[in-house]
């Protein structure tokens, strides 16, 4: 065989072989997507806590990162609308308002000059409404800055203003007495400190939480015997592969909150979004639980793996699961409202028929979600989950 014909045959075979290689991913992300498009909704909801779940916001948007506070006895909300979870200069803030927590009425848009605004956190103080807010320029959502806004009715809002120390990503302002505390973790990700102020403006770092593990979002709440309990998300790496020691800090420090000890890690999960709050002396936290993981590319948060927002008890030395909320895919960034004996979560989900992964909740609409739970139901399953933890790390021994 002439030698022009035996190399033209060699192409076309290798053609032929590129074509059954490309075709046969193709093929096999096809299966893929519809496996995820279709697989169903496992999340494991606790029945006795006599859950209600409802719609907030479900308009076609990609909507996520809520709070909720309580202010002259009506509900305020907040959330991020954008087109997708990743960075957009289309991104707005909007503020609701309700009565009941069922019928909400929109009072303020919130915008950020041409870049992508998310992570909206409220809080009243000096009797003003403030609204903290996280600037970021990066696509992969990286913030960058600490931006916040006063209100004395909270329909009428100053413009945008940056805060210092500058590069301190705030979360979630707690008080006592007449400090204010907030948790915040460094825009390169890596360090948590706690930073306190007296008016909501002017603020300056108290202490060092963590350092190390690519540290950021972190919580804090006060403990009942004048102690303040931390959790902090440790991502360990920045792969979207996640990483195998991925996992949730829990840190306490006695008053004046200086020292930080306890630094127990918990692998029942890497706590996205985390929310705390107290209930007749538990702990309690709202935050992003993800399912069955492992490798290689279900590690700890992981963009393929499946994602909840779920209910924990947070103890000094693990967290301690309770009930998923109806949720899946790109879900979590609780707020919290104790109302009598009702406990009112604000979260965002994707669709909750069905189990995406996080990367395809990532550019799909998802919906504002209401839950409310029966706090004395809830007291009663913490107080037996907690006794068969005990009971499980004895057996361990």
């Amino acid at each position: 065989m002439p030698r022009k014909n035996r190399v033209m045959g060699s192409h076309r075979r290798a053609l032929r072989w590129a074509g059954c290689t490309v075709g046969t991913a193709v093929l096999l992300i096809v299966i893929l997507v519809g496996i995820w498009l279709l697989r169903p909704n496992r999340a494991q909801i606790e029945r006795d806590l006599g859950m209600e779940t409802w719609d907030v916001v479900n308009d076609g948007s990609h909507n996520s990162n809520t709070d909720m506070i309580v202010w002259n006895d009506e509900f305020y909300l907040i959330y991020a609308s954008s087109p997708y979870h990743f960075a957009s200069d289309k991104s707005r803030l909007n503020l609701l308002r309700s009565d009941d927590a069922r019928e909400w009425e929109r009072i303020a848009t919130f915008g950020a000059a041409g870049e992508d605004i998310r992570d909206p956190k409220l809080a009243i103080i000096g009797g003003r409404m403030f609204l903290y807010a996280l600037k970021n320029r990066e696509f992969t959502a990286e913030p960058y800055q600490t931006v916040y806004t006063v209100s004395d009715d909270a329909i009428n809002w100053a413009p945008f203003r940056e805060i210092e120390p500058t590069g301190w990503l705030f979360w979630r302002p707690k008080r006592l007495d007449d400090t204010w505390f907030v948790p915040a973790y460094w825009h390169e990700h890596g360090k948590s400190a706690l930073l306190r102020s007296t008016d909501g403006v002017n603020w300056s770092i108290h202490a060092v939480i963590h350092e190390g593990d690519r540290n950021d979002e972190t919580a804090i709440e006060f403990l009942s015997d004048g102690r303040m309990i931390a959790t902090a998300r440790l991502e360990m790496s920045d792969s979207y592969f996640g990483h195998p020691e991925g996992c949730t800090l829990i840190a306490v420090a006695e008053a004046p909150f200086k020292d930080w000890t306890s630094n127990t890690r918990s692998f029942v999960t890497r706590l996205d979004g985390p929310a705390l709050f107290t209930y007749k002396g538990r702990v309690y936290a709202v935050g992003r639980y993800q399912p069955d993981p492992g490798g290689p590319f279900t590690r700890q948060g992981s963009i393929f793996s499946r994602k909840r927002t779920s209910l924990f008890l947070v103890q000094e030395d693990d967290l301690v699961g309770l009930s998923d909320l109806p949720s899946a895919g790109d879900t979590s960034y609780a707020g919290v409202v104790i109302r009598g004996d009702d406990l009112y979560i604000c979260y965002y989900t994707s669709a909750i028929d069905r189990d995406y992964p996080w990367l395809l909740g990532m550019v799909r609409p998802s919906s504002i979600r209401m839950a409310r739970i029966d706090l004395p139901s809830l007291e009663i399953l913490a107080a037996t989950r907690s006794r068969e933890s005990l009971q499980n790390e004895g057996g361990a021994l």
